[in-house]
This record gives structure tokens, sequence and C-alpha cells, in this order.
């Protein structure tokens, strides 16, 4: 349509303007005209490096806390990109921290949510929320994938289970990663009894978003500073393979290798992260280079440094450090 719509634009302006011309003048621009769309019809479509993405996740109640209370966590039932699929790459179990979903600008994401947890389906008053959801941050979404409350987002109970007002089998999600999203970004639960969720008992989990033809690295750490405990979790640059997960994970890194850590606050507590034996890294967006640094609730940081030697790393907020947030890096 577009292209008919051109064309009668060109008949009109030549109707309009042949009197006017001389015969020789017409010719040369209708020549003009003639070879400059044969040349565009020769150029190469623009080839676009956006993924398609078709996911799905199941919520589920995993161990115990030690206090009697049930722990959730996101499980990866399978992610196909283009046809293609890279379930192998996560773990085969729920686990806190939840699958980590590595995206490139441009990517349109479909996640598909399921609520596995006792009673998700059964509660008649249908209060408190039995729902789970999936909000996520930094990328771009409509108003019917924000993954809150009816009372939140005035639209509807957008979770899997048995909402305030609404029960859904599953919930569906869509993600525009539209470019300029790049980055670290959280996703977590946020229906599950009341509108703040349940991303304290383990629904959390991360989107990293990387800019098209971006260089990779040979291991990448997402760790979750929490008010007592670091979660996290690691991913192998070659295999894209998932492991270690869990509280204050050891991470193990190839002496030399280019690494990145991607922290992500959660909790109320200001951290203190640093990398001891004389690691430092840039400071991003920045020429500074800096061996520590200030975290506060929802906050994030992203760096990269060479494995060189094994070390831990460490909340040196005083109140954390003594609750025993650290872990080991080592490097071989």
């Amino acid at each position: 349509m577009m292209f008919q719509s051109n064309q009668l634009w060109h008949v009109k302006e030549f109707s309009e303007n042949f009197a006017a011309m001389p015969n020789g003048a017409l010719l040369k621009k209708s020549l003009a005209a003639i070879c400059l769309v044969s040349a565009m019809s020769f150029l190469p479509a623009a080839e676009s490096s956006a993924a398609n993405h078709i996911i799905r996740l199941t919520a589920e109640e995993t161990r115990n806390d030690g206090f009697g209370n049930k722990l959730m966590a996101y499980k990866m039932l399978s992610h196909i990109v283009d046809g293609a699929d890279i379930t192998g790459r996560y773990s085969p179990d729920a686990t806190i921290p939840g699958p980590t979903i590595v995206l490139t600008e441009g990517d349109v994401v479909h996640i598909t949510l399921e609520n596995a947890i006792p009673g998700a389906y059964t509660s008649s008053a249908r209060t408190p929320s039995k729902q789970v959801s999936v909000h996520v941050h930094g990328v771009h979404y409509d108003i019917l994938s924000d993954g809150t409350l009816k009372v939140i987002n005035n639209h509807d109970d957008e979770g899997a289970g048995d909402g305030l007002e609404a029960s859904h089998a599953t919930y569906e999600y869509k993600w525009n990663v539209a470019p300029g999203t790049a980055g670290t970004w959280a996703y977590h639960d946020h229906n599950f009894e009341t509108h703040n969720g349940a991303e304290t008992k383990g629904l959390f989990g991360a989107i990293i978003v990387n800019p098209a033809g971006s260089a990779g690295y040979d291991k990448e750490y997402v760790l979750y500073l929490g008010d007592d405990a670091f979660w996290g979790m690691e991913i192998d640059g070659t295999s894209q393979k998932q492991s270690q997960h869990g509280v204050n994970p050891t991470l193990t890194a190839t002496q030399n290798s280019n690494v990145r850590f991607h922290l992500i606050a959660l909790g109320t507590d200001i951290h203190n992260f640093s990398l001891s034996n004389d690691y430092k890294w840039f400071d991003p967006g920045t020429l500074n280079l800096i061996d520590t640094i200030a975290i506060g609730p929802l906050e994030k940081h992203v760096f990269t440094v060479k494995a060189v030697s094994s070390t831990r790393y460490v909340d040196n907020n005083y109140s954390n450090k003594l609750m025993g947030m650290t872990g080991k890096f080592i490097v071989k």
C-alpha cells in the first residue's frame, strides 16, 4: 500500500509540472527517478538481529527456610529462541535465584507462567491472593504484562492462580526488549498473598540485556544482595550453562579469563560490596578505578575484571558481615 501511494504521488507531481518543463528537462528528471528506483531495488534488506523468545516458567514450593516456612522458586520449563530449544542451559529444578534470562536489544519475549504451588486454585474467597506473577524491570511492556494485582494496575490480576478478583490457570506476558534497554534487571513476583508478592520467599530472578554485537565473557556471575545473605548463580560463557545456585555460592574462573559480575540489591539494607586481594574495576560510565561499591535497595552495579587470583567477595556492611555475607571466588 505504501508503494502504491508513493507511485500516485509521483504521477501527480509530474502531471502538474509537465506543461512548464522543457522536454529535455522532463526526460532527464524521469530518467533520474527511474535510475534511483532501480538502484534502491538492488539494495540489500536491512538485517535484524532481533530474536523471538518463547518461554514457559512455573513457580513452585521448594525447601523449608529453617523456621517452618516454605520457600518458593521459579523453574524454567522451556525456552525456545527462533525455533531453537535452549532449555538445557537451565537447571531442571526450581532454583533461588530463578533462571537468568539473557537477551539482546531488539528481542521480543513471550512468557507463559504456570503456578504449581499447592492451593493456588482452591481459594473460594480469593483472599489473600494465591497468584504468582512475573513483574520485570528495565524492558518495555504494556499494562497487561505488568505482573501486578488489579488493585495496582486497574486492569486485571495478572498472574497464575486465584487472585483477589480474577483467576487464571496460566498467565501470558510479552516484553519488548527495545533499543536503549541494555542492562541487568530484576524480575520478581508481585501478587502472592499481598500486592508486594513473594520476592522475600524466593520468587526473583534477573534478565541480562546485551547490546547487539556486544562482546561475550568467559563467566558471568549474578549476585543478589539480601539483608542477610548473597543469593547467586554462575553462567558459563561458552555453554551458557547456569549453575552454582544458592546462598553465598562459590564462584569459579579460569586464570586470566574475563569475567563479569552483576550485583542487584534486594531488601532494605545499604551494602558495601568488595573483592579482596587488590581487585579493582572501572566504575561504569567513568575512568575511575574502584575496589568497593555502596549499593542501596533496588540499585544494581555491573563490572568486569580479569580473574587473576582466588579471593572472597564480601559485604563489608558491619551487620551484614557479621551475618556471614561472604563467598569464595576460586581462580584456577
